[in-house]
């Protein structure tokens, strides 16, 4: 069987708070017959894509990735992060149509070589859906979802702006195929790509709290038994943040949010521990007990 590398590129989240989602994406990839390779010097992607036309230098750090993947022997980068695919992609598109603003960038950064426009930048769900393919992954399930009702999340730089987006803006599929493919069933919510409050979360915690109270109670409602998504800012409000929204709603109780990587590593039949349970604040374990998709002996070595 031959293996393919595919150059993955982190970074800051996933080597923070965000490391779950990428130990378990390696897990699959590596279950899968692939390789991903982490990218060398890989730098900030810039965060987010500057929304005014002449603010050329928030574009700096995004494209110097994209002249290291180029340095690399690399046509393709993959992503997890939402806002990374997000910020990479705009810069690309950028330079691609216009070849005075790569021209001023790449005289700019006199110590790198040029980018020659070569790159293609992929999240993590794209490739699982358009190379892989949902027929693939389901024949090598272990332990299907059976009986889980997951409601889709999508949140918004997943679907904003709509030339990268990797799917509909206004009614995405990706996740809602994903869970049916896992063997669970999907619980559709119309708040599924509404902002999860964003980084509100840093100046008013009380506001993302009511977002994620607002996401979460429709699929509570609806019968979910837990949120599937792929941003790490949106895991941390509505899994922490919805967490604390308890203390402001008489008898609510937030649902476990799981990164979709970790469920598809749960029903490949992988090691559960790199999907690292025990650091939701919304304990997931007992749910995956009560399904009987993991035993009780694998939980504790979690």
């Amino acid at each position: 069987m031959i293996i393919v590398q595919y150059l993955y590129y982190p970074g800051c989240t996933l080597k923070t708070s965000a490391v779950n989602l990428e130990a378990t994406a390696f897990q699959i990839m590596e279950a899968l017959g692939h390789e991903m390779v982490e990218m060398e010097e890989w730098n900030c992607c810039g965060v987010v894509s500057s929304l005014t036309d002449d603010d050329l230098m928030h574009h700096l750090a995004p494209l110097r990735n994209l002249v290291h993947a180029e340095d690399q022997g690399f046509e393709r980068i993959i992503t997890l992060c939402d806002m990374c695919a997000n910020t990479l992609k705009q810069t690309n598109i950028r330079v691609n149509e216009s070849e005075e603003d790569l021209e001023k960038l790449n005289s700019f950064m006199d110590r790198e070589n040029d980018y020659k426009k070569t790159v293609r930048v992929q999240h993590f769900l794209e490739f699982i859906r358009d190379d892989v393919g949902w027929k693939v992954l389901k024949k090598k399930l272990k332990k299907p979802l059976k009986g889980m009702k997951i409601m889709p999340y999508y949140g918004c730089t997943l679907l904003r702006p709509r030339e990268v987006a990797i799917d509909d803006a206004e009614e995405p599929r990706v996740l809602a195929d994903l869970i049916k493919t896992l063997g669970g069933e999907c619980i559709d919510n119309p708040f599924k790509i509404e902002c999860c409050g964003s980084h509100h979360t840093i100046d008013d915690k009380e506001l993302t709290s009511r977002r994620a109270y607002k996401i979460s109670k429709y699929a509570l409602d609806k019968g979910a038994d837990a949120i599937m998504l792929s941003c790490p800012l949106c895991r941390f409000n509505l899994d922490v943040r919805g967490k604390e929204a308890e203390d402001m709603f008489t008898g609510y109780q937030q649902i476990p949010v799981f990164y979709y990587t970790q469920l598809v590593a749960i029903a490949l039949g992988l090691d559960i521990e790199p999907s690292d349970l025990a650091g939701h604040a919304v304990a997931p374990e007992q749910l995956l007990k009560d399904k009987e998709i993991v035993s009780a002996e694998e939980i504790v070595v979690v």
